[in-house]
């Protein structure tokens, strides 16, 4: 369909910001126009999609992906990485500034991003800037260009063009220019002093890396963010939790009126550490996949509402940089590149397993699309069927099964820790303001800004 067209799109299963029901979405220009009764909007004009049984939801907002364009496409591009978000029910991604050449911590890096980006992307497209030692004074230039916060590192990031916040004078400083300038700060909150104390033990055994990335590691480093938010006033979000350690600290800092987010990823909810077979570095990422135990905890917090977003981290690299035995590789957790590619995954992984424990739909997309739009202030635009937003939405599958062929999918190289599993959920179709998605015609996606 056209932009500009008017179509109809029925199901006897909408998921809306109220609930489940059955209901037809008139879309118009790219927009919701109207949500009426099911089968009350007459098609006449109108190209109507009756979906059945067949769930309506709202596209999906990301807003934790490395991308690596430019600078590390061999990694990931806009091209690839954008085919697999539409592939997955994914209709907007935020971009990580890290991992690409040159890093988005200047406006001149932003721009170069947005010049690479142009014409390559299936889904709408953001972009996040990066604070880092030293460019305190690119902040405000970046923000009025439009991104939608700033990324830090509380431990080394692994790249050295993106370095780490090494000291607490270096925290105090960006968050304090964060706070008067009214911005988001998103901070992977690893502590190097305790990560230094850890036993290092190179080699195969996946519980020797675990041991390496403990939970004290992430508690020190958010006690400490939070500390220093409390007396800034800074506006923080905590990436990528995987220990529940850091939950009470959580509590306590919203009871103080500290204004702190949180989310956690697929990979974190659904895997657990007893499952990680010795040498399979596909699943090595920082901070770490925890016990099984922990992920109980997670999904608790998850469910009492303790994370505003459930978000995919997707942070691939060759084959060659994951050290995979299969591709020849050490299976060395400790040399290996930390990441997991998920992009196209995280909704059917995350549905598998919340429908196991007993969560519907509703959650899902409160979890993985409005959520994470309220975090970057897409709210009214983007992660809900509602009129006046954007028409973003997905045709779902819950109860259809597929294995997962990691050559087989969208992102740029066959890696994955999903590789063999059977995942509940197929996306049937995936619509970006009203217009299907088709992977092998001419992409369409804009490339947004912070409102």
């Amino acid at each position: 369909m056209p932009i500009g067209d008017t179509a109809v799109i029925r199901s006897r299963r909408v998921v809306l910001p109220d609930g489940e029901r059955p209901a037809d979405v008139l879309v118009q220009g790219g927009r919701i126009e109207q949500i009426a009764a099911h089968g009350s909007l007459l098609a006449g004009d109108r190209h109507l999609t009756d979906l059945g049984d067949t769930v309506l939801l709202p596209g999906l907002v990301d807003t934790h992906v490395h991308v690596n364009e430019p600078g590390r496409t061999e990694w990931e591009g806009f091209a690839t990485a954008t085919r697999a978000a539409a592939a997955g029910g994914v209709t907007t991604i935020i971009d990580m500034p890290l991992n690409s050449v040159p890093p988005t911590t200047t406006v001149d890096g932003l721009e170069a991003k947005r010049k690479t980006a142009e014409g390559q992307a299936w889904v709408d497209l953001g972009f996040w800037g990066g604070a880092v030692p030293g460019n305190t004074g690119d902040l405000e230039p970046l923000h009025r260009a439009g991104v939608f916060g700033f990324k830090s590192f509380l431990a080394p990031s692994g790249v050295d063009e993106f370095p780490h916040l090494a000291t607490a004078q270096d925290l105090e400083s960006v968050l304090a220019e964060q706070a008067r300038i009214g911005a988001l700060a998103i901070i992977h909150a690893e502590d190097p002093a305790v990560l230094d104390a850890a036993p290092q033990v190179p080699g195969t055994h996946y519980r020797d890396f675990l041991n390496s990335r403990p939970d004290d590691a992430e508690a020190a480093a958010v006690a400490h963010l939070l500390d220093t938010a409390r007396r800034t006033g800074a506006r923080v979000h905590i990436l990528h939790v995987s220990s529940a350690a850091v939950l009470p600290l959580l509590r306590q800092a919203r009871a103080d009126g500290v204004r702190v987010t949180a989310e956690t990823c697929p990979h974190y909810l659904t895997l657990a550490a007893e499952e990680v077979p010795d040498g399979d570095t596909a699943f090595k990422c920082c901070p770490p996949i925890r016990d099984e135990s922990n992920r109980d905890l997670l999904w608790q917090a998850l469910a009492d509402g303790e994370f505003i977003a459930v978000v995919s981290d997707h942070s691939p690299s060759t084959p060659d940089l994951k050290l995979l035995r299969r591709h020849g590789g050490s299976g060395d957790f400790a040399a290996a590149w930390g990441g997991i590619a998920s992009l196209q995954l995280g909704l059917p992984a995350i549905w598998t397993e919340a429908r196991r424990r007993g969560h519907d739909l509703t959650d899902v997309v409160r979890w993985m699309s409005s959520g994470p739009a309220s975090l970057v202030g897409l709210t009214g635009t983007k992660g809900a069927i509602a009129v006046g937003n954007d028409a973003d939405l997905v045709a779902f599958d819950p109860d259809a099964e597929f294995a997962v062929h990691a050559e087989e999918l969208h992102h740029k190289n066959p890696v994955t820790p999903y590789a063999g599993r059977t995942l509940t959920g197929v996306v049937r179709t995936t619509w970006l303001r009203g217009r299907v998605v088709d992977t092998d015609a001419e992409p369409f996606g804009r490339q947004i800004t912070r409102s």
